[in-house]
């Protein structure tokens, strides 16, 4: 077993959820993102038993919301103003309880990477039906989603509160999309997301960061790569990435966004790898591999992979903040362990 699926296994809570990072500060919590794409790679790698722990934990922990999602969908229908700290959380405790603490917790993409990845699990399992377990807290999700898909909320990055992303929007298209054969409303609506991105959130002939922001971030890598609101080689798609190597490569790696300041922009591992998944699916597979052998590089003596590397126009100032404040980058970050194991999966064929 390589020692990526080691570290993921080792770190699994036995609850079924996977803690961003064991040893930082800020990350002793389960994302819906992180995890999702961490069950995702376990199941690439053959071992569908954790991922299948992490989306029952997931089911748990949304079935526990149902009446908080009734209330929140009902409020919208009278059209009461509802908080943001009012809508469901992005982050759970291990427990799969919401701690309510200030967090920017207001973000929409994580639960409809939740809907894809466990698409992908029942897809990769061989499975045809929803499981019971499922059935009501996916039905909860797309009851959310349908409602409060188009309102602004923090981004991937928890930041910009008030602005529709296009990696968010995106991520809801893939679990719209993944949840379509079980509930086919869902297939409405991920055109109905699908005509927006496409619409409202392209300028010059590529993607951009959110709606009026021409920028470019690393995470509309998404846009096609799971999540096929369009293809690799779609033209909007190559021009993106092209962009995005242009102006967000470091050394090598992949900063977050140009005016990134978070640990002084470090290079993200995951990101890096998130790269070269996207060259390996367009055919590029030497660049694929680049990307890979850039990612080994970044192991510490334990193996171990961080969530971001400092490396040349990363910012002292920033750096030294963000490490007063929190301490050095999270290191292991699953996260970077489960992209790394979905791109050597990609190489491998498997």
């Amino acid at each position: 077993m390589h020692r990526d699926l080691h570290i993921i296994r080792h770190h699994q809570h036995a609850s079924g959820a996977y803690p961003a990072s064991p040893t930082f500060s800020q990350y002793p919590y389960c994302w819906l993102r992180d995890g999702s794409f961490i069950a995702y790679a376990m199941d690439r790698a053959g071992i569908p038993a954790s991922s299948r722990a992490f989306h029952l934990w997931v089911a748990r922990a949304l079935e526990a919301q149902t009446d908080h999602v009734r209330g929140l969908l009902e409020r919208s229908r009278r059209g009461e103003p509802i908080r943001q700290a009012e809508f469901l959380p992005t982050r759970f405790t291990l427990e799969g309880e919401w701690k309510e603490d200030g967090w920017p917790n207001f973000q929409l993409d994580g639960y409809g990477q939740w809907l894809w990845a466990l698409g992908e699990h029942l897809r990769l399992s061989g499975e045809r039906e929803l499981p019971e377990a499922f059935a009501g807290p996916v039905r909860t999700v797309l009851d959310y989603l349908e409602r409060f898909w188009d309102e602004p909320c923090y981004d991937a990055w928890e930041e910009h509160p008030t602005r529709l992303h296009t990696s968010t929007l995106a991520s809801i298209y893939g679990g719209f999309s993944a949840m379509a054969g079980f509930f086919p409303s869902a297939a409405q609506r991920a055109q109905e997301v699908r005509r927006v991105v496409l619409e409202e959130c392209v300028e010059e002939g590529r993607f951009v960061k959110f709606v009026g922001n021409p920028a470019v971030d690393a995470s509309l890598l998404w846009v096609s790569t799971p999540f096929g609101l369009v293809g690799e080689d779609d033209p909007r798609m190559r021009a993106t990435v092209a962009e995005i190597e242009r102006t967000l490569l470091r050394d090598g790696g992949l900063i977050r966004y140009a005016a990134d300041t978070y640990f002084g922009a470090g290079a993200w591992v995951l990101l890096t790898a998130w790269l070269g998944w996207y060259s390996a699916r367009a055919g590029e597979r030497r660049r694929a591999e680049e990307l890979y052998a850039w990612v080994e590089a970044r192991r510490d003596p334990q193996g171990h992979l961080p969530e971001q590397v400092t490396v040349p126009g990363t910012n002292p100032r920033f750096l030294d903040y963000w490490t007063r404040q929190w301490g050095s980058p999270a290191n292991p970050l699953l996260w970077s362990h489960a992209m790394q194991t979905i791109l050597r999966a990609e190489l491998e064929g498997a």
